[in-house]
């Protein structure tokens, strides 16, 4: 596939097989998550890299608790289970099930990789921009090759076991956490927002008319809507 397509068809994916990546394969996804530009070209992105060792499962059982205590939380709070999350096929309620399988399975994801930053300053908020066009670069060469990842920051839950069990010096942050493997679904095309919602011109909220959507692009909204807060 070229690059367009890729980045038009590259999903989240929770659901994979038990094979494992070849080496090979993980090489190349690597390399090319190494290619990413970063600010004034320090490179201060690592990855961290969680497979079958004796550190990666003890590693993948402490980011299962935390995957699953996070999806826990989330899951009453947006009200995953109630409307039409109570309909057994509906968007909701399969989205919560793909969840409720991701965390519960954790432990046995091919490949986990701590998307990590060496820090050379004070915690900066800017420092993100060193390390997740690395992240995407990662996902993106691992949907060329036909695996499918997502990325996320539950690991923040568990960071002081986890760091612990894999030995990460202190001046190194966890910026992100990719799992990786052979989807047992499918990727795409994706749905998202209409880019007209998306895309500004010349002042905030002004229409953008040389902006629009392909020919059968399909929608959907940004996740479920959020209980009103009391008042």
């Amino acid at each position: 596939m070229d690059l367009l397509e890729g980045m038009a068809t590259t999903r989240a994916i929770r659901r994979y097989r038990p094979d494992p990546i070849p080496d090979d394969d993980l090489g190349t996804i690597l390399w090319h998550a190494t290619r990413a530009p970063s600010g004034s070209n320090r490179q201060p992105f690592r990855f961290l890299v969680l497979r079958d060792g004796p550190a990666a499962r003890r590693a993948k059982a402490v980011l299962g608790e935390g995957f699953r205590a996070a999806w826990d939380t989330k899951e009453a709070a947006d009200g995953y289970t109630a409307g039409s999350g109570a309909v057994a096929d509906s968007p909701k309620a399969r989205m919560a099930a793909t969840m409720r399988h991701f965390v519960d399975h954790l432990e046995e994801v091919p490949v986990v990789v701590l998307a990590c930053y060496g820090r050379h300053r004070a915690v900066d908020p800017t420092e993100g921009a060193s390390v997740y066009p690395a992240c995407q670069n990662l996902l993106l060469a691992a949907r060329a090759l036909g695996y499918g990842g997502v990325m996320t920051m539950w690991h923040t839950l568990v960071e002081a076991d986890l760091r612990a069990v894999v030995g990460l010096p202190d001046d190194i942050a966890i910026a992100a956490t990719i799992c990786l493997g052979r989807p047992a679904g499918r990727h795409g095309p994706v749905r998202r927002r209409p880019v007209q919602a998306l895309v500004f011109d010349d002042t905030w909220g002004e229409s953008a008319p040389w902006v629009t959507d392909p020919s059968g692009t399909r929608f959907t909204s940004a996740g479920p809507p959020r209980p009103a807060p009391p008042s």
